[in-house]
């Protein structure tokens, strides 16, 4: 399967625009790389997107967006 296959059939079973899908990233995965599902050892491969959107919406009230942050 091609990414832009892929792509079209998230997009299918979500309902979203295929460029929707393409800006969330879905990727195939690679036999070698589901050995074990059930371990974490690379990590879980999921983002819990409300929780980003909290932590985004948290960090864009500490600081005005006009005001560089500090390295």
């Amino acid at each position: 399967m091609k990414q832009a296959d892929l792509d079209r059939a998230v997009a299918r079973a979500t309902g979203e625009t295929v460029s929707t899908i393409k800006r969330l990233g879905f990727l195939l995965a690679e036999p070698d790389d589901c050995l074990d599902p059930e371990s974490e050892e690379h990590g879980p491969y999921v983002i819990d997107w409300d929780e980003l959107e909290a932590q985004r919406h948290e960090e864009g009230t500490r600081r005005p967006r006009n005001e560089p942050a500090v390295a």
